[in-house]
């Protein structure tokens, strides 16, 4: 089984595909510097894979690349960011 996350600029998120079906997503609106989370799903589905956690982290190592920062609104991204503190630089 193979995991990939995305960054789907015209949907405003990233995204999780398992053998190249969607399984979940993060929205993230960017403006200027700063990336807002506002919410993060997994389908059903695919529920209990940790894919969420895959999700969140590929789309934080993303946005570390491109040099912004984050507000992580969504209580999902924000809890993984407290339990990930190397992430935590991330915060705007």
């Amino acid at each position: 089984m193979t995991h990939q996350v995305t960054h789907n600029v015209d949907e405003n998120r990233y995204e999780i595909h398992v053998d190249g079906i969607l399984a979940g997503f993060t929205q993230a609106f960017e403006k200027g510097d700063v990336v807002t989370f506002p919410h993060t799903k997994v389908f059903e589905q695919f529920e209990g894979q940790g894919l969420a956690s895959e999700l969140v982290a590929g789309a934080l190592d993303d946005i570390r690349v491109r040099g912004k920062l984050i507000v992580a609104t969504c209580p999902y991204v924000a809890r993984f960011v407290d339990q990930h503190p190397d992430y935590k630089d991330l915060l705007a």
